[in-house]
């Protein structure tokens, strides 16, 4: 089997791990009316499993970090496997809630390690491709797994949807075990040694873009629905259709983020789409009751959102190579954190603001990242000159 067919492989293993993560915004009504809790009760475990994923990814992939990178995945996706075991057959909300811990802890190390592998295994100067093939599985599970979940939950019952991506990690695990290459892990680096990293200022700085780039994004596709029903004048029945396209155009986004990483490079892609997503954030705060330029914009708004998922992965790979996958691990965190922080302010002002300020809100935050990453290549040539005369 060849490389790319195994990357392949890896993004299909993401795409079932995103679906575990954002399944539950797509079946919120039925586990609340099964479980006898409140829709805010059901909510909180979204919560649970991106702050399980954020804090305890790094931690779990620093006392692996030597492990063989094959067998590590083996057993990440046997620990999501049997957290969602739990969640298909344990009754009650307390279970349900120590089964989203263990399938988050799961999540998190099959991610980045997937990414490690994918990297490591892809072609010379095709390793943003690659990446980019793994977090487009992840974002796939937005468009494909959340409704096709959402299809199985009314069909057979929410728990069945649990049981089926149960079922899909087993088969994964067994074509994994069989096509997968043997992978050297890297060097341990100590948990109080990874903090350390953010001393660094192309580390700090590095990492910040992704939180604010994706905080932004956050503030805004949080309250996407309400705002194109009551902002931008999209009507209910074709509100489904619309955020279609925009995951459609989120897919094509990341995949055009690899291309031209490994065509053009870091800086033009990473400030590139940036700027484009600044420009369609604040766009759509102008057009309003157009159904057609409001579809224009959504397309080009997620196209240049996900373009910078790959870019900034690989970008954070490059800062510290040897320590790329501690790097990575750190990045799925901050991704997690910044998706919480980005919903939590966006709430904040669409409650004490206006709905409408979130495009604002949201476009700030992208440029704060924007900044940051013009601070970053502004200084690498210096650098670069120092490290020559020394």
């Amino acid at each position: 089997m060849s490389n790319t067919w195994k990357i392949y492989i890896l993004a299909i293993v993401s795409f079932l791990v995103g679906t575990s993560e954002y399944i539950i915004s797509g079946i919120l009504d039925h586990i609340a009316h099964t479980l006898g809790i409140t829709l805010a009760a059901a909510g909180q475990l979204i919560t649970i499993f991106s702050l399980v994923y954020a804090l305890s990814t790094p931690i779990l992939m620093a006392l692996t970090a030597s492990m063989d990178r094959r067998k590590l995945m083996m057993y990440a996706l046997g620990l999501f496997v049997f957290g969602n075991i739990l969640a298909f057959v344990l009754p009650g909300y307390g279970w349900f809630i120590a089964a989203r811990i263990i399938m988050a802890m799961g999540a998190g190390m099959v991610v980045v390690t997937a990414l490690t592998i994918a990297a490591k295994i892809a072609s010379e100067g095709k390793q943003g491709s690659a990446i980019a093939t793994v977090v487009m599985g992840f974002t796939a599970s937005l468009i494909i797994g959340v409704p096709l979940g959402r299809m199985i939950a009314v069909a057979l019952g929410w728990k069945s949807v649990f049981g089926a991506i149960a079922l899909m990690g087993l088969i994964a695990m067994a074509v994994i075990f069989f096509t997968l290459p043997h992978t050297e892990g890297d060097k341990p680096v100590p948990l109080l040694q990874q903090l350390a990293l953010f001393k660094k200022r192309k580390v700090a700085m590095g990492l910040s873009i992704t939180f604010f780039w994706l905080g932004g994004y956050s503030v805004a596709y949080t309250y996407l629905s309400p705002y194109l029903l009551n902002i931008s004048g999209i009507s209910g029945k074709l509100l489904s259709g619309v955020l279609l396209i925009f995951g459609i155009a989120s897919l094509v986004g990341s995949k055009f983020g690899g291309y031209s990483t490994d065509k053009w490079g870091v800086p033009f892609t990473l400030v590139g789409g940036m700027t484009l997503h600044i420009i369609t954030l604040v766009g759509l705060s102008f057009v309003t009751h157009s159904y057609i330029g409001v579809l224009m914009i959504l397309i080009l708004w997620s196209f240049a959102a996900w373009s910078t998922g790959p870019t900034q992965q690989f970008h954070l790979a490059t800062i510290e190579p040897e320590m790329s996958g501690v790097l990575l691990s750190i990045n799925q965190s901050m991704m997690q954190l910044a998706m919480a922080v980005g919903a939590g302010i966006g709430g904040v002002f669409v409650e004490n603001v206006s709905l409408a300020s979130i495009t604002w809100i949201g476009a700030l935050g992208v440029m704060i990242a924007i900044i940051s990453s013009l601070l970053i290549f502004n200084s690498q040539p210096k650098q670069a000159l120092k490290d020559i005369n020394q």
